[in-house]
């Protein structure tokens, strides 16, 4: 609990550039964050141990009604002053019990002020009492010099009031705070959904598919995970299968109307947020019709849809969808998807990846297991190889000095070092068969593969059919004599 002299400190206070927001750079940059936490429609919101009322302002700016709360008389007389004219109420209260009689409110804000409280559990119960069901609980918290609170301690405080609490760490961004920084700093947004017991959330996500592309859209105004990428999703309501959930969350997201016999399951994965309760996800597969084109049919709620490559998968994405959509282009059929209450909400390319495969029960008798290719030149091999088994769905696998290997599903290629074979000596292997999707995609891979170390052994327009009406194989060879089949249906 801080001893400082809040009517004293009234002054000065602004002269800190994230008090008083005076630097239009450091203004802009809490007003952008404001409006990825808050509702897109106008809102009620609480602000309490409000200061001199510079987030009030930009709540109040961005078309919110605000009640503003702080203890300091001196500090609501300049806050006040600030929000003149933008029909804010200012009160002088405890924040840990705000003066506000029966108001309910949409969003509860408190900056820098629960570390202060000697019961904060007791004042986040107290506060979600005040918020409107579905409503936000939005915390600016952080740790300076080993005082304050750490984001994992107040997110486990906060499940027990809600499902999920989604997570963003604020110190890596210097425009906020007009300076360096190299403390714990974060926000925290929870919904006043509380938990239930012994229950588990199902929700649905369509993967589109357009050839090598898939369709996502961006989450705005959400109040979790936005301004991140995500396939078109949602929750299975009562009484409805997880089919005819996909189908209603494709029409009411993307416009899309789906038959059933257009689905096909890809993936199964069960899955935790940050600081959040278990869920279990069913991702399904559907083909684009260009006669029924996607298009944002929920701008409340998305910025944008795109279509992107699943080879080249954007960054941006909500961690646990991107997981969702690794495991479906390695043919992964059971995924567990568990992250640690400080993780983030976002994919984090160089963070510890959080999804387990599970193996499926059906004996593998029959199937490939691994295939071993000896190579002269490693680097080149991983080159090369890598290229097309990613293209192909295959992710990297293991790693030694002297090899390397991929994986789809429960089947690996290894490449191995292997001083004994000379360049442009075949290796002693017949060729390796690959499925392809479709025709479209097997030419277009048969168009780029020379500039990655694979050369046609059959003229373009000669490719083999297996009688009238078969499938179309291509066969590329790389330097080392390696050959593969390409086989569309």
């Amino acid at each position: 609990m801080t001893t400082t002299d809040w009517d004293a400190a009234a002054d000065t206070f602004d002269e800190e550039p994230d008090h008083g927001l005076l630097d239009p750079v450091v203004r802009s940059a809490w007003a952008h964050r404001m409006e990825t936490w808050l509702p897109t429609a106008r809102s009620a919101v609480l602000d309490l141990g409000c200061g001199t009322g510079s987030l009030s302002l930009l709540v109040a700016g961005q078309g919110h009604r605000v009640t503003a709360v702080d203890r300091s008389p001196r500090m609501a007389e300049r806050a006040r002053a600030k929000l003149a004219g933008t029909g804010s109420e200012v009160l002088v209260g405890d924040a840990a019990r705000p003066p506000v009689g029966k108001q309910r409110f949409d969003v509860i804000l408190a900056r820098h002020v629960v570390w202060l409280l000697p019961d904060p559990a007791a004042v986040l119960r107290h506060w979600f009492s005040l918020l409107r069901p579905g409503g936000r609980l939005l915390l600016i918290e952080g740790v300076w010099n080993g005082v304050g609170i750490p984001a994992d301690r107040l997110a486990a405080m906060l499940a027990e009031h809600t499902e999920r609490v989604h997570h963003e760490p604020l110190s890596g961004d210097v425009r906020l705070w007009g300076k360096e920084v190299d403390d714990e700093r974060y926000a925290l947004v929870a919904r006043a959904e509380p938990p239930l017991r012994h229950a588990e959330v199902v929700d649905v996500h369509l993967i589109l598919r357009k050839g090598p592309e898939v369709l996502l859209a961006r989450r705005s105004g959400t109040g979790y995970a936005d301004g991140l990428l995500h396939a078109p999703s949602g929750h299975v309501e009562d009484g409805e299968d997880v089919r005819a959930a996909v189908i209603r969350e494709a029409a009411e997201e993307i416009g899309v109307r789906l038959e059933p016999d257009e689905l096909r399951v890809a993936l199964v994965m069960q899955h935790r947020g940050p600081a959040g309760r278990p869920r279990t996800g069913w991702f399904f597969e559907a083909d684009h019709d260009p006669a029924r084109p996607p298009y944002n049919a929920e701008p409340d709620k998305c910025s944008e849809l795109g279509w992107f490559p699943l080879d080249a998968l954007p960054d941006d994405m909500v961690a646990y969808c991107r997981a969702g959509l690794d495991g479906y282009r390695a043919e992964q059929r059971f995924l567990i998807h568990w992250h640690q209450d400080t993780d983030a909400i976002a994919y984090a390319p160089r963070e510890p990846r959080r999804a387990v495969a599970l193996p499926v029960a059906a004996g593998p008798t029959g199937r490939l297991h691994h295939v071993e290719l000896r190579v002269p030149d490693l680097a080149e091999a991983e080159r090369e190889w890598g290229w097309l088994l990613g293209l192909l769905g295959h992710v990297p696998y293991q790693r030694w000095s002297e090899g390397c290997s991929w994986r789809r599903g429960d089947t690996c290629v290894v490449a191995e070092h292997d001083p004994t074979v000379r360049e442009g000596k075949a290796p002693g292997a017949g060729p390796l068969a690959f499925h392809v999707r479709d025709r479209a995609e097997l030419e277009a891979v048969a168009a780029v593969a020379p500039g990655h170390g694979w050369r046609p052994l059959v003229p373009p327009g000669d490719a083999g059919h297996a009688g009238e009406g078969g499938p179309l194989v291509v066969r590329l060879a790389n330097r080392t004599g390696h050959e593969v089949e390409l086989i569309a249906p």
